[in-house]
């Protein structure tokens, strides 16, 4: 549900699920909340667990966040919670990355969530195939390394799991080295902080460019490494296209 989808559903059906005519019409981002709360002071809990249905928080800061029941359902059987308050879910780098996400971002940090998985199964294939996960929503990152002029140089590029970034193409013009390969895995997690198989752009090293394939960015909601291999994020797509560093790319991936 976007914010708009929220705004109008507002309008008639969190009333009507709640049964509370009191309830304001609508609340923007910015508003003042005052109203709001003595509304809110008024549910009974079966109320809020309604008005969670259409993913309204439970706060008072008039910010919608993502459901987690919701995002569940699209997003196989994961169970999902903000990724924020899980960093035992998360490598350091990623949880570091979270508390410091810009107010001004096009997702809010609490809809970037987080759900457990076990470790065994944290390749993609075997991931998709047991938390019945498409392979259309998950997306990889993978390390891309080249030499030039005695120089290492690396790039972060984010490709549907249905696709592969186009390695010795696009990417290697991109690094401006005449041979372009995968980083080797010892490299990539020790640059990285990450876990080999949970390799995420969220968090990556500030100097290294992310590459993110056009098809990635235009998927609601996708599924990404979270920096270790015992869990897995869902973000929105776009987000991943304006993270630091984030270039989108047309044909990055073939």
């Amino acid at each position: 549900m976007t914010g708009g989808d929220w705004r109008r559903t507002g309008k008639r059906a969190i009333k009507r699920e709640l049964g509370f005519a009191g309830l304001p019409h609508t609340h923007h981002a910015g508003e003042d909340t005052a109203e709001l709360a003595q509304v809110t002071h008024a549910l009974t809990d079966v109320q809020r667990r309604r008005a969670q249905r259409f993913g309204w928080d439970g706060e008072l800061t008039g910010r919608r966040s993502l459901s987690s029941a919701k995002i569940a359902g699209v997003m196989g059987n994961l169970k999902t919670e903000p990724a924020r308050s899980r960093p035992d879910l998360l490598a350091p780098p990623v949880s570091a990355a979270l508390e410091l996400w810009p107010v001004d971002a096009p997702v809010d940090v609490e809809n970037v969530l987080v759900a457990p998985i076990d470790a065994a199964l944290a390749d993609t294939a075997a991931f998709c195939e047991a938390y019945d996960v498409g392979l259309e929503v998950s997306a990889n990152c993978v390390v891309i390394a080249g030499k030039r002029e005695g120089e290492l140089r690396y790039v972060a590029c984010v490709v549907l799991a249905t696709t592969r970034a186009d390695v010795n193409g696009l990417v290697r013009r991109h690094l401006g080295v005449r041979k372009a390969s995968f980083a080797p895995m010892a490299e990539a997690v020790e640059l990285s902080g990450m876990e080999y198989g949970g390799i995420t752009p969220v968090g990556l090293p500030d100097h290294w460019p992310i590459l993110v394939d056009a098809r990635v960015v235009a998927v609601p909601h996708v599924i990404v490494g979270s920096g270790v291999r015992h869990s897995k994020i869902v973000i929105p797509g776009p987000a991943l296209g304006a993270l630091p560093n984030a270039q989108v790319m047309d044909g990055l991936a073939k």
